[in-house]
């Protein structure tokens, strides 16, 4: 319908220029064994194949579950999720489930409280008839931040 697709053009263009004005990153979890690095004095795993690297926007959401059952992200059972998702444009790579989300770049420097924080994709990014962004289901990865 060409009312339609022009309509769905202009919100797509709106929420490129006023939502997906951060630069995130996702990439494949690293495979592999880690390394020695004399400069840290750590081992460290390579790092994973970057997917995508662009406008986007991580938002969090009210909700919070308990989970009875432990799975390949967690530690032991009742664990909390932290529910989130992200937003990128229609062109970006749809986003394996178990890939790395991170905030490379904030639009405001000081609201960078995203910048370090990593998240695990739930599920491959949802798709639907009629599409004006791509969202993608997080979950906030619960091991600490280290100290910039």
């Amino acid at each position: 319908m060409p009312g339609l697709d022009a309509a769905l053009a202009g919100v797509t263009g709106w929420i490129g220029a006023n939502l997906l004005i951060d630069t995130v990153r996702i990439t494949l979890p690293a495979s592999g064994d880690p390394v020695y690095n004399p400069e840290t004095g750590l081992n460290e795993y390579p790092p994973g194949e970057v997917l995508y690297e662009g406008p986007g926007a991580v938002q969090g959401d009210s909700a919070q579950e308990i989970s009875a059952v432990p799975d390949a992200l967690q530690m032991w059972t009742s664990e909390t999720r932290s529910r989130y998702r992200l937003l990128t444009p229609l062109t970006a790579p749809l986003a394996p489930k178990d890939a790395i989300v991170s905030v490379v770049a904030a639009h405001n420097p000081a609201n960078t409280a995203l910048i370090g924080r990593t998240w695990t994709v739930q599920d491959p990014s949802r798709a639907g008839t009629v599409e004006v962004v791509r969202i993608t289901p997080l979950d906030q990865d619960q091991t600490p931040r280290e100290a910039a």
